[in-house]
């Protein structure tokens, strides 16, 4: 703890830490155990601002502990928002998930209850039935045969209780809600990552370059979405081939026009997933709802090369959707994962 004590001082000045500094730190917060510690430290953090080298090297370490996820496939795909978003809607990207399956892209879906956020992946999934506390070996069985799985992170990761509760006691994003869609313990060479702020996009795009990947969108909502909007702009960070390349789209890019999401902002566990029951049915009094599904759902599929262009993405996802096919994707997890 005094490695942490020492180092606030350096965060607090705004000064980044070296490579072998947020080494050193990194390793004495995952074992961290006093709260009372951990929180301000973690604050100095996030009021700093954390640089591409400090979120790489803290990515990597998060990767070389976790609990490994192999799988048969070659191409596939982890979409997942970071949360903290002033926007708080519902879980965009868990229906989406069971939508780009459907569409026959495997998906290896990461993430945890909520932190900063009302809901979070775990907390809608939990609520629609799926065991996300299964044993680690699972994620990897419903992989292969059933095309999604859903890594709960604490079952993967090797982290304090008391730095889950520091976090959780903070309701602020912090440095780990950058690092765990950067950790997918099943190493997706494909990722649809949304952000809560612009500012960190640079950064971040800038360590996933660092790390490697096949191709990574990040994306933020001008509307302060972390997923893609359809209230206006959505601005994009592209990671492909160590390249990094910035570009704005629009719901226009789909194929579709623009939708405010007020009704679906705010929305608890329970009510999440409803929503995203209600859209997986193909309820169409949710019509805006549909849609931020699909238009998410189709940014990934295109991102993996399934299709050529977003437009054609979209109605790749709409198929999943009004086949069936993302519905029992749900239903299959669901009975994938009963022990």
């Amino acid at each position: 703890m005094e490695i942490l004590t020492k180092y606030q001082a350096n965060l607090t000045a705004k000064q980044d830490l070296s490579i072998g500094e947020s080494t050193e730190v990194f390793n004495a917060l995952r074992f961290a155990t006093d709260q009372e510690i951990i929180a301000p430290f973690l604050t100095a953090w996030a009021e700093k601002g954390v640089s591409a080298d400090e979120l790489a090297t803290c990515a990597q370490i998060l990767r070389d502990n976790c609990v490994k996820v192999k799988t048969n496939h070659e191409r596939f795909i982890d979409i997942v928002g970071t949360g903290g978003s002033r926007a708080k809607i519902f879980n965009v990207s868990t229906a989406a998930a069971f939508v780009i399956a459907g569409a026959g892209l495997p998906v290896a879906k990461h993430g945890n209850r909520a932190a900063s956020s009302k809901t979070g992946s775990a907390d809608a999934l939990s609520n629609l039935g799926v065991n996300i506390v299964a044993e680690t070996s699972k994620a990897q069985e419903c992989l292969d045969e059933i095309g999604i799985c859903f890594m709960f992170a604490p079952k993967f990761h090797n982290l304090t209780k008391e730095l889950a509760m520091a976090r959780r006691s903070l309701g602020t994003p912090t440095i780990f809600n950058l690092l765990g869609p950067m950790a997918n313990p099943a190493g997706a060479p494909f990722q649809l990552i949304g952000i809560w702020d612009k500012f960190l996009m640079k950064p971040m795009a800038e360590a996933i370059a660092n790390l490697g990947t096949k191709k990574t969108w990040i994306v933020h909502g001008q509307d302060g979405l972390d997923e893609i909007t359809l209230n206006g702009q959505t601005h994009v960070a592209e990671i492909a081939s160590g390249r990094i390349k910035y570009f704005d789209i629009t719901p226009k890019d789909f194929g579709l026009g623009t939708s405010k999401l007020k009704e679906f902002c705010d929305v608890s566990p329970i009510e999440s997933a409803e929503i995203i029951q209600n859209v997986l049915n193909g309820n169409n009094s949710n019509r805006a709802a549909t849609d931020i599904v699909l238009v998410n759902s189709a940014a990934a599929i295109f991102i993996s090369g399934f299709a050529e262009s977003l437009a054609a993405a979209i109605e790749i996802a709409r198929e999943s959707l009004t086949s069936g096919a993302a519905k029992g994707k749900l239903d299959t997890l669901i009975e994938g994962t009963k022990e």
